[in-house]
């Protein structure tokens, strides 16, 4: 009757699992600075009526890097998130404070200590401020408004930081929108459409 009898097999030890290791992606590092990703975080910051959503989000991407104090100083990103200390909300205030108190601390202690600074090209920055002066035209505001500055912004982080064929069809679809429905344009000038809904809204990446 063993033929019918179906056994199982005996199970040997435990084979311990072996770790899974991760290879850090250079922009992963504390230390190494995307100057477009902290000017970003900074429009957000001090951009109008901004959600909490936003302002927690840019806040908890400040707190994994570290800028050198030649960052701090030339895009006065410390300002922005100081002045965040004194956020009507506690958890913002909060998350501020720990993450200025902790660059404070580290350049007193690293003050001639460098980053890695990663920056855009003279190519891709002349692509990128014609579609600024094609928003500031389309909005009747100034180059360098903030909401020109962080509409921009938005749309080159929501096309993986490329000026692609998806960018600059994004670009043309937001210059329409914005030129022909004063309802959308309307609504973005006075922020209660947030930039971040409006080129979600809009983007063809």
């Amino acid at each position: 009757m063993d033929r019918f009898v179906v056994r199982g097999c005996e199970a040997g030890p435990a084979q311990p699992q072996s770790k899974v290791y991760h290879q850090a992606t250079l922009e992963s590092l504390k230390r190494v600075v995307v100057i477009e990703d902290i000017k970003r975080f900074k429009s957000i910051l001090e951009l109008p009526n901004q959600t909490k959503e936003n302002l927690i989000e840019a806040l908890l991407e400040l707190k994994k890097k570290i800028p050198s104090q030649e960052v701090l100083r030339s895009t006065k990103i410390g300002h922005a998130v100081n002045r965040m200390r004194k956020n009507a909300d506690p958890e913002v205030a909060e998350l501020a404070k720990v993450i200025f108190t902790t660059w404070r601390d580290y350049i007193k202690e690293n003050k001639n200590k460098p980053s890695i600074e990663v920056r855009c090209d003279s190519k891709t920055e002349r692509f990128r401020n014609n579609a600024r002066k094609l928003f500031a035209k389309v909005l009747e505001l100034e180059i360098g408004h903030p909401l020109i500055e962080n509409l921009e912004q938005e749309v080159f982080h929501q096309c993986s930081r490329l000026i692609n064929i998806p960018y600059r069809r994004t670009i043309r679809t937001l210059i329409f929108t914005l030129k022909h429905k004063s309802e959308v344009r309307e609504l973005f000038k006075t922020y209660k459409l947030p930039v971040k809904q409006l080129v979600e809204n809009h983007k063809k990446c």
